[in-house]
């Protein structure tokens, strides 16, 4: 079905467009990119995506998975607001596993490995399904820029695109870019590079780049980042490799789902082997025709090549996960081993490693350097500071990794739908997603090397957990108008299903000799007798819900489906009864604006002159984002703070304090 309908869509998609106006353009297709579309179409704004190659919509461009420690909150998180990729993740997934089960469950983290091609038929099948969207295949030449609108703070205005084929101009209120490693992209392997951001796509347009840096005078860097070579899995020697199967029973992404497409029996292993002497080996002997390894710009830190994993540990063996791509493909992802070496090397290189002794590469690997905008010159809604209408996602903004790309297109594509609408920015806090802390940690700190998402990010991950996204982001959501009344009326129910069912939990008071003889296997102290409730006695590792439904059936018997849910949120309730004066305090600040007019080098008040210049580049649009700036001292947010309060104060004829000891 995916197949004939996409057929169809290729065929009107490629044809001229009926209007030449839109609400919003997206440049690009990826996960930043589709993200963006479709949450601007669900807002309810006209809405065109603009990519090279509609073939390559969805497509996974490295890895085949989703998710991770982390990565997983995020999958969750975008799942809440309605995007696309926990649902595509549960459609095409081919192995479940929950990662970090050792640990508490804020920081267990979903992953999936995916097939390919069901991913991306899911994708493209979603974007045809969706109101007001458009599809166009094309190259963006440039942006159309003009004066500023007086009323808003910038320097210039974005109204539109133009394409490389030279036809008209199509306008736009918002525009989009979610250029991936396409801006200015180059391959690398051994000696050669070419122009390009992946292999087998052609090259984007330099004139995109132009516009950024030398039209809007826009900041920009230069990272890098590789793929491993594929291999085909009829040459590679399993038998010695450890197996590593999945879960026995699939944890879905997205809360719409009680089940995955995918049945824990047809699920397929993942194997694990490492690397020998004979890698680091081959790496140190191929330094000089390998011109990627030698450049200076940064690459993923937490996913580097084997070149850098062996330059910077050498004589350690390093692990090599072998991956499927698909359930029907003949080819295995090599996890761990991403290099840019001559294709005749790497060969040598993978066949030090004993399953794959005789194995034979499909695709060699390759690296990409790219440019990016250096991403606090942004604001927390996303869109370009000093440029109306424009809005960056995903790589473009220094991130690495298809989850980080798909939060920052939903977000962004939100907020590009809300300003076509006239409608105010969306802001999310750090202190209620990890999309928030995704986003401030871009604006406010910026980069230095493809940013990655960790539960150690955010600090207050024991209520920002996988299993309550929906809790926290789908009523948001709706009000914002990105999440369906489908998605919005089952947060509801299970909403209310949570509350009627903490409160019976804690309408069940007894004391603790009461519970120890109504649960006579539960480790609980005999030299104390005082009175718990349900929810106090859910919080012991050893006691849980179906135990008490079981003594109680007929007040706890209908929440049964939330067993899990209401066990966690047992466990976690006094560690986040305790965070919460911390987060109001940090919600006061960021709901604290701060001019964009400032003048902070002739600004009446006791700051340093590295503070005033800290504060003028990176122009902190709350007294929260300034807090977090690297450099900046108590007593400048102290002085700051009472700066605003005092300018606010005398319209208002009152007076406001601050000092030291309250931050």
């Amino acid at each position: 079905k995916s197949t004939i309908l996409f057929s169809g869509w290729l065929t009107v998609s490629t044809c001229n467009l009926s209007r030449q106006r839109y609400d919003v353009i997206v440049v690009g297709g990826g996960h930043a990119g589709t993200e963006a579309a479709a949450a601007a179409a669900r807002v309810g704004a006209e809405t065109l995506l603009v990519t090279q190659k509609i073939q390559t919509i969805g497509a996974l461009s490295c890895n085949p998975s989703l998710g991770g420690v982390g990565k997983g909150h995020l999958v969750r998180e975008v799942d809440a607001l309605d995007g696309l990729c926990g649902r595509a993740g549960d459609w095409a997934g081919i192995n479940f596993s929950v990662l970090n089960r050792s640990k508490g469950p804020a920081v267990w983290g979903l992953r999936a490995q995916l097939d390919r091609q069901r991913y991306r038929e899911f994708i493209q099948a979603e974007l045809l399904s969706t109101p007001r969207l458009k599809v166009l295949e094309g190259s963006v030449e440039e942006l159309l820029v003009s004066d500023p609108n007086p009323a808003e703070p910038g320097r210039h205005r974005v109204t539109g695109i133009r394409l490389a084929n030279g036809s008209q101009p199509i306008s736009a209120s918002s525009v989009v870019l979610t250029t991936g490693t396409f801006l200015s992209g180059s391959l690398f392997v051994g000696r050669t590079s070419s122009p390009g951001g992946r292999i087998g796509d052609a090259p984007s347009s330099s004139g995109l780049t132009q516009t950024l840096r030398d039209q809007l005078g826009l900041r920009v860097g230069r990272l890098r980042t590789g793929t491993p070579p594929r291999l085909l899995k009829d040459s590679v020697d399993l038998s010695l490799a450890k197996l590593h199967p999945p879960d026995r029973q699939p944890t879905p992404f997205s809360f719409m789902n009680t089940q995955t497409r995918c049945k824990p029996e047809e699920q397929l292993p993942c194997y694990l082997t490492y690397t020998t002497p004979g890698v680091e080996r081959v790496v140190r002997e191929s330094l000089h025709l390998n011109c990627h390894i030698q450049q200076d710009a940064k690459g993923p830190r937490y996913c580097p090549s084997i070149e850098s994993r062996v330059l910077r540990f050498p004589g350690r063996s390093h692990q090599v996960w072998l991956e499927p791509e698909g359930l029907t493909s003949d080819l295995l992802y090599p996890q761990g081993l991403s290099m840019t070496m001559p294709p005749d090397v790497q060969l040598r290189l993978i066949r030090e490693i004993p399953p794959l002794h005789r194995a034979e590469i499909h695709t060699p690997g390759y690296g990409v350097q790219y440019d990016y905008v250096c991403p606090t010159q942004l604001s927390p809604a996303l869109q370009v500071k000093n440029t109306q209408g424009l809005f960056l996602a995903g790589q473009i903004n220094g991130t690495t990794g298809y989850e980080e790309a798909a939060a920052q297109g939903l977000w962004a594509g939100v907020n590009a739908a809300r300003r076509a609408l006239s409608q105010p920015p969306a802001a999310l806090s750090r202190t209620e997603s990890y999309i928030g802390v995704l986003v401030d940690d871009l604006v406010s700190r910026g980069v230095t090397e493809p940013y990655r998402m960790f539960t150690s990010r955010a600090e207050f991950r024991t209520s920002l957990r996988p299993d309550n996204a929906d809790l926290r982001l789908t009523m948001k959501g709706f009000e914002l108008g990105c999440v369906s009344a489908v998605r919005h009326h089952e947060a509801v129910r299970v909403r209310c299903s949570l509350q009627n069912a903490i409160a019976a939990l804690q309408a069940l008071t007894m004391s603790s000799t009461s519970w120890r003889k109504k649960l006579p296997g539960i480790s609980m102290s005999e030299n104390k007798n005082q009175t718990l409730s349900g929810m106090d006695l859910l919080e012991y590792k050893d006691v849980s819900f179906e135990m008490l439904a079981s003594v109680f059936p007929e007040c706890l018997s209908p929440y049964m489906e939330f067993s899990q849910r209401l066990k966690i949120e047992a466990v976690y309730k006094p560690h986040n009864d305790q965070n919460r004066s911390e987060i109001k305090r940090i919600q006061s600040e960021e709901n604290m604006s701060l001019p964009q007019d400032i003048d902070y080098f002739t600004l009446p008040v006791s700051l340093s002159q590295e503070v005033r210049e800290i504060l003028d580049r990176f122009r902190p649009t709350t007294l929260g984002a300034a807090t977090r700036l690297q450099g900046m001292t108590p007593a400048a947010i102290a002085n700051l703070f009472n700066y605003v309060h005092f300018t606010r104060s005398k319209l208002n004829h009152t007076t406001v304090s601050f000092s030291l000891e309250d931050l």
